[in-house]
């Protein structure tokens, strides 16, 4: 082909122009592609379209929001939407009156659950009760069996006990008080005033006690009351001393005071050793068999436990002040003078060694342990007495 075809060609009056450039445009925008897919800049340039055609997108959408929702114009339908709904009053609804299930065409029912014993609340209790005593039975654990005080359970018995705890045997029919207090049999000659004041309450106390069934009409004259001697009446909250049953304080000056509670009283004792004013324990074994030292029930001693034949100590130095057999149920007894006051006493036992004036050592076996008197199995009696301090506990004082 010549120039002049060339430039027919390009000419724009030329009637084949515009269908040539439009098969030649695509041909340009592929060959640029082509020399930029060669110089390495291809994958940078379809990032950048990307971005370039997000942002585009972005701008579009924002346009189109601001220019038909963003205006702030709400049509009446929209409005009337928007208006909150007032819910309708509640209903009143008349509930159908309820009927009982037929029992018999009934299939549930309520678990129950039946106590076979009905607890019923303590009733006072006026009256005096009988307790027969068993094997193991002891002051504090029948006093504990009916809410009573230990003291309580010798004032009831003075003609069965004698205020002697040692006495407690199984088969004793003991009386057993309504609360708190002391029996008394009433003896003639005795008077209301005279009784009540003894036992540290009033004569009203006595009278209007139930269980004692008196009237003061029919009483009469407290100080000569028409009370049947013999009869038992109930001293509510009264108290009273023990009767003494243990052995009087002997010493080396006066040892025959104890005359009257056995054969084994000494007569004049001339002189004999004296105390270095410590104590050793007077058994082998330490521990406490059968009472331990109480004042409520009028138990002024400990007793030491152990085996029958068990070896008895003097607990410090002394002369014997009594030695033999005691009537008033502490069997066969020693009683030990160390001087400066203090005194000790070893009862129940079933051998002794050493006879009245003799001088004995701390250590010195004066005996063995034994089950004599009133007792009710081998144990040591155990007292210890000062002339200022009486009978102490001799826990605090043994070593």
């Amino acid at each position: 082909m010549d120039n002049n075809e060339n430039l027919n060609i390009q000419d724009p009056q030329n009637p084949d122009f515009d269908e040539i450039a439009e098969e030649k445009e695509p041909r340009n925008w592929k060959l640029i592609w082509d020399r930029i897919v060669k110089v390495g800049l291809g994958d940078v340039m379809l990032r950048v379209g990307t971005v370039l055609a997000s942002i585009a997108l972005v701008l579009l959408v924002v346009w189109v929001m601001g220019r038909f929702y963003l205006q702030g114009n709400i049509s009446e339908s929209q409005a009337a939407a928007a208006e909150i709904v007032i819910p309708t009053a509640t209903v009143s609804i008349t509930l159908p009156d309820f009927e009982l299930p037929d029992p018999s065409a009934s299939t549930v029912s309520l678990d129950r659950f039946t106590e076979i014993d009905t607890t019923l609340p303590e009733k006072p209790r006026y009256e005096i009760e009988k307790y027969t005593v068993v094997e193991g039975d002891t002051l504090f654990g029948i006093a504990e069996k009916y809410n009573l005080e230990p003291s309580t359970i010798l004032w009831g018995n003075l003609y069965i006990l004698g205020d002697d705890p040692h006495r407690l045997f199984p088969g004793l029919n003991l009386n057993i008080l309504p609360q708190n207090g002391v029996l008394h049999v009433w003896s003639a000659g005795e008077g209301l005033n005279g009784v009540s004041r003894y036992y540290g309450v009033t004569p009203e106390d006595i009278i209007n006690w139930p269980g004692n069934n008196l009237d003061a009409a029919e009483v009469g004259d407290f100080a000569a009351p028409n009370i049947e001697p013999g009869t038992e009446l109930f001293v509510p909250s009264g108290e009273r001393d023990f009767i003494t049953w243990s052995a009087p304080r002997i010493t080396r000056d006066n040892p025959a005071v104890a005359k009257n509670i056995g054969p084994g009283a000494c007569g004049v004792i001339m002189d004999g050793a004296v105390g270095i004013g410590t104590f050793i324990w007077p058994a082998p074994q330490r521990f406490i068999s059968g009472y331990d030292y109480s004042p409520a029930t009028n138990h002024f001693a400990i007793d030491i436990g152990g085996h029958l034949g068990d070896t008895l100590y003097a607990s410090d130095n002394g002369v014997i002040v009594y030695s033999g057999w005691n009537d008033y149920g502490y069997g066969f007894m020693v009683v030990i003078d160390h001087g400066g006051g203090w005194q000790t006493l070893y009862a129940h036992m079933s051998e002794i060694y050493f006879g009245c004036g003799a001088s004995v050592f701390q250590g010195d076996v004066i005996g063995l342990m034994g089950s004599t008197g009133n007792s009710s199995g081998p144990h040591l009696h155990f007292e210890m007495r000062h002339d200022d301090y009486g009978r102490v506990d001799p826990k605090l004082f043994l070593q």
